[in-house]
């Protein structure tokens, strides 16, 4: 599975890493962040991550943003899985809390 998406990602001109290799880069780069001074981890989103929060805490499926926003389900799984790590959030009901609290949805 890695390998096929590994190339298909690398075709496209992207870089690839291994779920690993992600989960290092990612942790470091929000103890980075947190470092300069970044009190709301909601500043931690990249806009495409606020645009899928806000698409899943009205209750989109995966498929259905992935329609919405023309991406791939495994794309949006992938920025489900980062916005709930830069959250901490932990089901789609703490998505849809999150939401809520910070005025996203009403």
């Amino acid at each position: 599975m890695d390998l096929h998406r590994a190339v298909e990602v690398v075709a496209q001109g992207k870089p690839f890493f291994s779920p690993a290799i992600a989960d290092t880069l990612l942790e470091d780069y929000m103890r980075q962040l947190q470092q300069r001074g970044l009190q709301d981890s909601y500043d931690l989103l990249t806009e495409r991550e606020k645009e899928i929060l806000q698409l899943l805490a009205e209750g989109k499926s995966n498929k259905d943003v992935a329609g919405i926003l023309n991406l791939s389900p495994n794309t949006v799984e992938t920025h489900r899985t980062r916005i709930m790590q830069k959250l901490d959030l932990h089901s789609t009901a703490d998505i849809v809390l999150y939401a809520v609290r910070k005025g996203i949805i009403s």
